[in-house]
């Protein structure tokens, strides 16, 4: 299969994509988590696993066609291998309820791993025996892995529902359970990194990045910050934003028109003190990072209102010797 060319033209070299199919409760909650990884060319929601051909979304709830809700993702595995795609469905889903997932209940909303070849089906069995042997739950691994079945891509109102409705995807994350079960199991850290946390950062860098503080505005260390480099995720180390999508936003935090890489942000709902906010985290630490608002002079209209304490800065001189000379390009 072809590639489309980003920039349009003759199309990009060949690559050989392939499908994964994931059944993990409310599609809703399984397109992002996998939308922007790169490698990942595609994903729909749908039905598969049922007996009948071209159900509704109304017949597939009432459980009488068989079906589940799940996301069929076209990939490169070039890019992204599908022992990392697994590995990402395990941590979106509860993989001990065979029942349904969260709120949902009942056989549409059943987990499951559908696989599209041998080696797909081995890859998902060694890491669902893998997770079972772990320990990380006290219940078996209930998730079905099955081969792959005819998939039904879902009405248009459900595909990329994150994107259309973004505060109800984010209230319906929440309100399901889903969100403080994958916090609970998936994103708490042991004593141990906790310690090496706070050994490695100072109080305020700690209080930012894990416990979401924010720190005091024009009284940061990058508000008024203009050399050229790049600025990373102080825990991880992860690039997140450049020099060259800074501004003055008169906010007294720095201030980016985009990050250096969708997929390295990730976007929550926070509706503290009172307020509804979009907050901004890394993927890769899951860093408290700050804020994005609405209201930035890019192509994008995006202000990413960022805590100078959850970044480091790599100046362009130092690009090459801190790992990061792919981003020389940027300043050329």
């Amino acid at each position: 299969m072809k590639t489309a060319n980003p920039n349009g033209g003759i199309p990009m070299a060949e690559h050989q994509t392939e499908l994964a199919t994931f059944a993990g409760g409310c599609f809703w909650c399984m397109v992002k988590p996998f939308d922007r990884l790169p490698g990942v060319i595609r994903v729909t929601s749908g039905y598969t696993g049922g007996h009948t051909e071209n159900p509704t979304y109304e017949e597939v709830c009432s459980g009488t066609t068989g079906h589940t809700e799940a996301v069929e993702i076209e990939f490169d595995p070039n890019v992204i291998p599908y022992e990392e795609l697994v590995g990402l469905f395990w941590q979106q889903i509860d993989p001990t309820d065979a029942g349904g997932q969260f709120h949902d209940r009942g056989s549409s909303y059943r987990p499951a791993i559908f696989y599209h070849s041998e080696k797909q089906k081995a890859i998902a069995e060694a890491s669902k025996k893998e997770l079972q042997e772990s320990g990380r739950f006290d219940k078996p691994i209930a998730v079905e892995i099955s081969p792959a079945q005819t998939f039904y891509p879902a009405e248009d109102y459900h595909q990329d529902y994150y994107k259309k409705n973004p505060l109800r995807y984010q209230l319906y994350l929440k309100g399901s359970g889903r969100e403080a079960f994958i916090q609970k199991h998936w994103k708490a850290k042991s004593k141990e990194e906790e310690q090496r946390l706070r050994e490695k950062l100072t109080p305020l860098q700690y209080e930012v990045t894990q416990n979401n503080a924010t720190e005091p505005p024009f009284r940061n260390e990058y508000w008024d910050h203009n050399e050229e480099g790049i600025y990373v995720d102080i825990v991880s180390g992860e690039p997140l934003f450049s020099s060259k999508d800074k501004f003055d936003s008169g906010c007294g935090w720095p201030s980016f028109t985009q990050p250096l890489d969708e997929s390295a942000i990730r976007e929550e709902l926070d509706l503290s003190h009172g307020m509804i906010r979009t907050e901004v985290r890394s993927r890769e630490a899951d860093s408290h990072l700050g804020h994005v608002f609405h209201d930035g002079p890019g192509p994008n209209g995006l202000r990413y209102c960022i805590n100078s304490a959850a970044l480091r800065f790599i100046p362009k001189k130092d690009l090459v010797k801190e790992g990061y000379g792919r981003y020389l390009k940027l300043f050329e």
